[in-house]
């Protein structure tokens, strides 16, 4: 059950926003690993661990969210 719709553009733009970063960072890890640039590693593991954040931290304020009645 949602308990507040007033945010929902804002927790839509945050989901595609962390589903965003995990597929750049797959990407940018995968082409990291083919060219051989730690630099692209680096970016690629940044970005796949900030899109991850955001979805703990979406799932977190969802579980929180739904305990309060």
């Amino acid at each position: 059950m949602v308990a507040r719709t007033d945010e929902g553009p804002v927790l839509l733009a945050k989901k595609l926003g962390g589903l965003f970063l995990i597929v750049l960072g797959c990407i940018l890890l995968v082409a990291g690993l083919n060219l051989e640039s730690t630099g692209l590693l680096v970016l690629g593991a940044l970005s796949l661990i900030a899109g991850l954040i955001f979805w703990v931290l979406k799932i977190i304020r969802r579980n929180e969210n739904s305990q309060v009645r």
